[in-house]
């Protein structure tokens, strides 16, 4: 067959190919049917491509073009739509229509991000998580965009550049990439003592989450809610999981980042496909100017936060995250979030670190999305009525038939025109302000120390050895010694004396000397919502429980643990040593979904060793073994049926509530539920120090 005959051949199934998938024929940027998609226009057939394919340049144009300038912070993430459900009783907070609309429901788009990482870098590193909601109201956009941590590390958006260039890869080598156990960012913690209550956090547990539909957001600033009597009340946004809070630990973490880089965003759009849809509950701390000037910390600090034994977390309605994105480019790259963007009933406070953040969001939308009508692209474009006067610039897609792009005017009946009332439109706050123009800092954000002791002391044993070991670790990857020292004698000690001398120890340095510093009388010692412990899940929904079977297993086993499953909304897979199916002990054929090398234990919440007549398969082999012993140092729940009960002896393990040994899985499916609930068993954890990782 000669090459043009071919070609013809394959133009033909191309185009049958579309017919059938959809009828839709491939065709240029303006429409126009293209005939062959595999050959440039030449000039014979080994001649010289021509100028003239205008084919091939609408092609390429667009392809030279697909990238545009990554963000700065909170390059990879994940984006996702759902709706928002108010509930009743908010309207004597807030004149907000989203909020106190109980009939409807908000259509909104989240977007959960790290920050320090490229596009390119794995999902489950040491990092904070951005958490951002735009929410879609009959008012206009209204967007909170947090953190899963409820502070940040500085107080005044003027040090935001420098912290960040500090914690991205240093300047000289592009390295690393998605950590902060580097000099730069240590350097910076240690010369800026404002961040040491933050980085207490992003050593927690909290920076490593087990999956993003478990993780808390918080609007770290603080705003202010308008009734429509014009009551001003100072707010702090919270949005709890409905699936609990949960964590991997350190040594997950650093072999999932390599067995799978986007298991966080897979197990989200998992999680969506099956309809488990991730809930949370959006709430507010709800106070007065009065009673916030009664604390001993100023809630304009944003390394600050407001224990909610002092104010409880109002609950205002629920978030639903039903749909993941169609497009990942045209929707979570080009979603443009700011916290600017608000609504009536809402409006700002005086933080300064906030204040800043008022102006870089949209500056940085100006340049990454190509110029002022952003607000166009569909994924930020309001779903209300919008009216304005402007008119041009790049990207321009609204067609206006208006004489007048100017207000006020006579050529188009004054339209549009300002609003007569402010029942429906914005008006800002009437705050007094007075004083002098200053760069300062206030007295009262001197404190840095009191709430990082009060988050530390606040957190279960394992928690805090968590940190320990955590800070010991970014600090050992530090080149400079005078840096490790500086931040051990300026901020640990005065943290928590026990913390210092862990981490000189582990370091090799010498042990500080205790703090003298005289801490602010703090009226809290100890908060209980500031442990992952005080947010365990309601269920095991989505759940993973991998199920190890080797040929000879019983099928009957295996059949019962996924009725249960299914019971539950659990995912099950049945594990093998390849992808074939097996046969059982029964004569019956067992579907296999992975092979027990692919499917990593990393990647489940619990095991179950399935009984049959193959102990001896099992004990030679080594990926089995180690699946095993991996899940039991991970501290998760694990059985072991009928045969394989004698494991426990010949793997040396130890017998817990979380390890069981059953005949039938029936009479342990009960405590078995309550031990993937719990997630870990941390008392496990001190005896498995010394199994290897």
């Amino acid at each position: 067959m000669n090459k043009k005959v071919k070609n013809e051949k394959i133009n033909q199934l191309e185009q049958e190919a579309h017919v059938v998938s959809g009828g839709q024929i491939l065709t240029s940027s303006f429409g126009v049917e293209v005939l062959d998609n595999q050959n440039s226009l030449k000039a014979g057939e080994t001649g010289p491509t021509l100028l003239e394919d205008f084919l091939l340049r609408d092609k390429m144009i667009h392809f030279d073009r697909e990238r545009i300038p990554e963000r700065v912070v909170h390059a990879r993430g994940l984006g996702a739509h759902g709706y928002f459900e108010a509930y009743e009783g908010n309207e004597k907070w807030t004149k907000a229509h989203f909020l106190t609309d109980t009939k409807n429901t908000t259509p909104l788009f989240i977007r959960i991000s790290t920050v320090q990482g490229g596009r390119g870098s794995a999902d489950v590193v040491r990092d904070v998580r951005g958490f951002a909601i735009k929410f879609y109201t009959q008012q206009g956009n209204y967007d909170i965009v947090g953190n899963n941590i409820p502070v940040f590390f500085i107080q005044d958006a003027i040090k935001f550049p420098d912290f960040v260039h500090a914690v991205k890869p240093e300047n000289g080598n592009e390295v690393p990439t998605g950590q902060s156990a580097h000099d730069s960012f240590w350097d910076f913690i240690s010369l800026n003592t404002e961040t040491a209550h933050m980085t207490t956090w992003v050593m927690s547990d909290r920076a490593i989450p087990r999956n993003l539909r478990s993780i808390q957001g918080f609007g770290v600033h603080t705003f202010r809610f308008i009734n429509a009597n014009n009551d001003a009340f100072l707010i702090k946004f919270h949005w709890t999981p409905k699936q609990g809070v949960a964590q991997v630990l350190w040594d997950e973490a650093l072999k999932l980042n390599g067995k799978d880089p986007d298991f966080h965003r897979r197990d989200f759009e998992d999680a969506i496909l099956q309809g488990n849809y991730p809930e949370w509950e959006l709430g507010a701390q709800i106070f007065t100017e009065e009673e916030a000037a009664q604390w001993d910390f100023d809630v304009l600090d944003p390394t600050k936060l407001v224990p909610e034994e002092l104010v409880p977390v109002t609950p205002l309605g629920k978030i639903v995250i039903n749909k993941y994105t169609d497009d990942f480019f045209a929707e979570t790259e080009q979603v443009a979030f700011s916290p600017a963007n608000i609504v009536p009933g809402i409006d700002f406070s005086n933080d300064p670190l906030l204040q800043g953040r008022l102006f870089s969001y949209t500056d940085t939308h100006l340049h990454r999305l190509g110029g002022a009508n952003f607000n166009q692209i569909p994924i930020n474009k309001p779903v209300c009525p919008y009216h304005t006067n402007r008119r041009g610039g790049y990207a321009n897609h609204e067609i206006h038939p208006g004489k007048a792009n100017y207000e006020p005017n006579t050529l188009d009946n004054n339209w549009p025109r300002e609003a007569k009332s402010d029942a429906t439109a914005f008006k800002t706050h009437p705050e007094k302000v007075q004083g002098s123009k200053l760069r300062v800092r206030p007295e009262s954000f001197a404190d840095h120390f009191s709430q990082a002791t009060l988050h530390y002391q606040s957190l279960a044993k394992h928690e805090q050895q968590h940190i320990k070991d955590a800070y010991a670790f970014e600090l050992s990857k530090v080149k400079s010694q005078e840096i490790c020292e500086r931040v051990i004698n300026a901020i640990l000690v005065h943290i928590d004396f026990d913390l210092a001398k862990f981490v000189a120890n582990e370091l090799g340095l010498a042990v500080p000397k205790k703090s003298t510093l005289q801490k602010a009388a703090a009226k809290i010692k100890t908060s209980k919502k500031l442990s992952i412990e005080a947010f365990p899940a309601p269920d095991i929904k989505q759940r993973k429980v991998a199920l190890l079977v080797h040929d000879k297993a019983s099928a009957q086993s295996v059949e019962a643990i996924k009725v249960w499953a299914e019971s539950e909304n659990v995912i099950i897979k049945v594990l093998a040593p390849n992808s074939a199916p097996i046969q059982s002990k029964e004569g019956k054929e067992i579907e296999v979904d992975g092979r027990q090398n692919g499917e990593p234990s990393i990647t489940f919440d619990a095991v179950v060793v399935i009984d049959g007549d193959n102990l001896d398969a099992f004990l030679s082999d080594g990926v089995a073994k180690h699946y095993v012993l991996e899940s039991y140092k991970h501290l998760k729940p694990i059985v072991l049926l009928g045969d394989k009960q004698v494991l426990l002896k010949r793997l040396f393990l130890e017998k817990d509530i979380a390890l069981f040994t059953a005949d039938s899985f029936k009479s342990v499916q009960d405590n078995f539920k309550k031990a993937i609930q719990a997630h870990r068993l941390w008392e496990r954890e001190d005896k498995t120090a010394a199994i290897p990782a």
